[in-house]
């Protein structure tokens, strides 16, 4: 489970880590998350975990990779023995065997056994492995020599090609070695699309996007932090910038960096870090700001389609404003998404999530931050649908859509047109009934 903040740290990424379960492969939420990876061309790095458990065939996750994601993979290290039977790993470019050692409970903190030995070296191999370990090693890998993609940086960081990885993340086997190839091949920061053209990171001037908002991280401080990727040039503590969608110059005071609860003033920063800034409701998502003299945006950050709904309220109607404050909060964070019913009040509001477990999520933070109880009543909706035309001339009174019974027309917090549906089969009756209708998935702010 996970929230839209997940989707959206993506957009702040120069690559990114696929994390897939040995035993499961890829799951509902991997394909959501990869998805806005390829869209934005971001290179992927495959670890598959667990293989020290019970596990799928190697060729199957690979196979799966292809099929269910439909990205090429090169396997880096191919792993020796499956289903509780794990040996340990051959590294195909540099011809080693990396030793498993079950017995040890130290998370890593031993030096794992390697030898090196070329596949065809069967004196040296059948040393350390069964015979039938080594025969299946071996037809593995001139199957994967024979059949398997070569490795190619050039794919691999426009993101046709993922490198894969096999180990055990919990023993801390293979996780070392992923990582040093990660730091190898990985791309440094990137150049980002703006509305006046492209910005590269090694321009003279600062610039920067906010893509991530939490309010009162510290219960102690009811503070809000926005967290920014810097794009280019160097960030100086204190400096005045430009901030765009208001027009105004606001000075970047306290800037943070974390790790964990661990917080650290920044002195200076550069393109790639990300930084947390004191904001006191200066920023909203998306928001850039430049030292540079020209005014430009980069481009949106997209809001994604939450797929669970609620109705809810506060208990106690007393604490209406409280109510009304934190759901506020928690929309301008992307936390939940906001949706009201035209010609209702504010007594009820309609959320939005993407995972369900942000739900619960939402009624903590109301209780603990605002203390606010609520009552929720879940909704039957499946699907968001911004409304668009498909043609400007096209002449739609969005308030007047032609939809089913079980289908709701609301507002987001921009006060643009969305509508709930239940069904595929909903959606699609919309498109039919209502000439010049266009529905995104997808919404950029």
């Amino acid at each position: 489970d996970f929230s839209e903040d997940t989707y959206r740290t993506l957009c702040a990424a120069d690559a990114a880590v696929m994390l897939l379960d040995g035993a499961k492969g890829v799951e509902a939420q991997t394909i959501k998350l990869f998805t806005v990876c390829r869209k934005r061309g971001i290179p992927i790095f495959t670890f598959i975990n667990k293989m020290d458990r019970a596990a799928k065939n190697p060729f199957d996750l690979i196979d799966e990779l292809e099929k269910v994601l439909g990205i090429r993979s090169t396997p880096i290290n191919w792993p020796i023995g499956t289903d509780g039977d794990f040996q340990g790993v051959y590294v195909r470019e540099s011809e080693e065997v990396l030793l498993f050692d079950n017995e040890t409970k130290d998370h890593g903190a031993s030096m794992v056994k390697s030898i090196s030995a070329g596949i065809n070296d069967e004196e040296t191999l059948k040393k350390i492995l069964s015979d039938h370990h080594y025969e299946t090693l071996k037809n593995d890998i001139e199957l994967l020599d024979m059949a398997g993609d070569p490795f190619d940086l050039d794919k691999i960081l426009a993101g046709e090609l993922t490198p894969v990885f096999f180990g055990s993340a919990i023993t801390n086997f293979g996780v070392e070695p992923f990582l040093k190839k990660f730091l190898e091949i990985a791309p440094g920061p990137q150049a980002h699309e703006t509305s006046e053209g492209v910005i590269a990171p090694d321009e003279d001037f600062f610039s920067g996007f906010v893509f991530k908002i939490q309010a009162n991280m510290d219960p102690n401080h009811r503070d809000r932090m926005s967290f920014m990727r810097i794009c280019s040039g160097k960030f100086e503590k204190g400096m005045s910038v430009k901030h765009m969608r208001s027009g105004k110059k606001i000075t970047l005071a306290q800037p943070q960096q974390f790790m964990a609860q661990d917080r650290t003033i920044v002195e200076d920063a550069y393109a790639g870090d990300i930084i947390g800034l004191f904001d006191p409701g200066i920023f909203r998502i998306g928001d850039t700001v430049t030292t540079s003299s020209k005014n430009f945006n980069f481009a949106n950050i997209p809001v994604f389609p939450p797929e669970h709904f609620a109705r809810v309220q506060p208990k106690d109607s007393m604490k209406r404003k409280q109510f009304l404050k934190g759901i506020e909060q928690l929309s301008e964070e992307g936390a939940v998404q906001l949706y009201k019913q035209p010609g209702i009040g504010t007594e009820t509001y309609i959320m939005g999530v993407v995972g369900v477990l942000q739900f619960e999520v939402l009624e903590h933070r109301l209780k603990t931050e605002y203390g606010v109880d609520i009552l929720r009543n879940n909704l039957n909706y499946r699907f968001a649908r911004w409304c668009s035309k498909q043609d400007e001339s096209a002449d739609i009174d969005f308030s007047k859509l032609t939809l089913t019974s079980t289908s709701m027309l609301v507002l987001d917090r921009d006060e643009m047109p969305v509508v709930l549906f239940e069904s595929e089969w909903a959606i699609s009756w919309a498109l039919e009934h209502n000439e010049g209708l266009k529905l995104d998935d997808i919404h950029e702010r």
